[in-house]
């Protein structure tokens, strides 16, 4: 089989070998220069160049069309590059996701559309045009969200404390999104929802043939909002019940998510779940290395098998085992908020350092450069780890304590207010 990879993600967050044998089948990787300098040296497969200002469409459609290269299938496995994979299936007249299937797990509003239609609570939302229109007749008075129809990391997102503020600062383009403060706003990339107070929690795990095959609930510690802002963030397994695992499979459904990789968000608002975002791939920062753990599945590797042979290497484990001995959270730290370019230390987390419910472990050494990006990546943080405890919560409560016990943390800019769900729907 000749497959295209469209590579964005580091090499070793996906571990591409462990899921495509590249000896069997021809494999292109194309990505810029950094990202294929992660691919391993002797890994058997043609390495493509893409030029930063082309996308990674305009970049493949040209190689095709230069060399006459058969591609049998597109693969993306970031959540940035499914449209494109889309577009290049659409071109080449090849199996995989189409444009709409994508459509409903990049488009919020199409996708909260399409979950409320299926009956399952949703936030009120309004696309940003519609809600500048007439933002007296907003169904809600209170708290009210902006973010963009499809993003990343809680960029762009602004908590207002009415909808009526949230429509000033946006028409006197003072919202504190450069895109709307622009002098031609990107109105239509955006919309408006209200804020629902609760915990998040995040679900992850496989589909094939529209079969959810495995699963794992997590509760996040932080937000993500927070984390751009400077403060930690974390997430812990918790057990799967049959209303969770029923309410998953039927958000799914109805965006229709296929095959492979989801990442589903929700927030509790009591015992009822509301939907917040969905992706068809796997989740950031340690989702896929605490999923392991717990499971003993990787989910890249599964994913890669079911895209391209339609189902997994072996019967999956429905979830984590009820028995199992020890229950698995993930935690990092942020660098782009520290003052100075170099890391020196957190204060406060002598003690964790050797704590023996410790996975892993993963921190800077003194004097290593701080990213000046946000990212959720182990080896980039200044602090990222693995804990796990022999109940689930006990997990949190370790995680609740190094949160706790870190100083030396730059101060974050006040935000306009907390927002307890703004969350890492992609972190990659």
């Amino acid at each position: 089989m000749k497959i295209l990879v469209l590579h964005r993600v580091p090499y070793p967050r996906i571990e591409y070998a462990r899921g495509i044998d590249h000896e069997q089948h021809d494999v292109t990787y194309l990505g810029v220069a950094d990202l294929l300098a992660t691919l391993p040296a002797d890994l058997r497969c043609e390495r493509v160049e893409r030029p930063v200002e082309l996308g990674p469409f305009e970049a493949a459609h040209a190689w095709i069309t230069r060399t006459a290269r058969p591609v049998d299938r597109v693969i993306a496995l970031s959540e940035y590059d499914l449209v494109d994979a889309a577009r290049l299936r659409e071109w080449l007249g090849i199996p995989g996701a189409t444009l709409e299937q994508v459509r409903l797990v990049r488009d919020k509003v199409v996708m909260k559309e399409a979950v409320r239609a299926a009956g399952l609570r949703v936030p009120r939302f309004i696309g940003l045009a519609g809600f500048l229109h007439e933002p007296a007749g907003t169904p809600w008075r209170a708290r009210t969200v902006l973010k963009p129809l499809s993003g990343a990391s809680s960029e762009d997102v602004v908590i207002f404390e009415t909808p009526a503020a949230a429509a000033a600062a946006i028409s006197a383009r003072r919202c504190g999104v450069a895109r709307l403060d622009a002098p031609e706003p990107a109105i239509d990339g955006y919309e408006v929802e209200e804020f629902v107070d609760g915990d998040i929690v995040h679900f992850d795990g496989l589909v094939a043939n529209r079969e959810v095959l495995t699963l794992t609930a997590s509760r996040y510690i932080g937000t993500c909002l927070g984390y751009a802002k400077g403060q930690p963030l974390g997430s812990y397994h918790f057990p799967v019940s049959a209303r969770i695992r029923d309410w998953v499979v039927a958000a799914l459904a109805a965006v229709g998510i296929r095959q492979g990789s989801f990442h589903l968000e929700a927030i509790e608002d009591g015992d009822e779940l509301v939907f917040l975002e969905v992706g068809n791939r796997v989740g950031g920062a340690d989702v896929v290395a605490t999923f392991e753990y717990a499971t003993g599945v990787h989910l890249p590797s599964e994913e890669l098998r079911i895209l391209l042979e339609g189902k997994p290497s072996r019967a999956l484990p429905p979830t984590q085992p009820r028995t199992q001995a020890r229950w698995h959270g993930w935690f990092v730290f942020p660098g782009h908020t520290l003052a100075g370019t170099t890391y020196e230390d957190i204060g406060g987390i002598a003690r964790f350092r050797g704590d023996p419910a410790l996975v892993r472990w993963l921190e800077l050494p003194a004097g290593a450069a701080l990213p000046r990006r946000v990212t959720y990546s182990a080896n980039e943080a200044p602090l990222a780890g693995i804990v796990a405890y022999g109940s689930w919560q006990g997990t949190r409560d370790w995680i609740d304590a190094l949160f706790a016990a870190a100083t030396q943390m730059r101060e974050p800019a006040p935000p306009v207010c907390a927002w307890p769900h703004a969350v890492p729907a992609v972190l990659q």
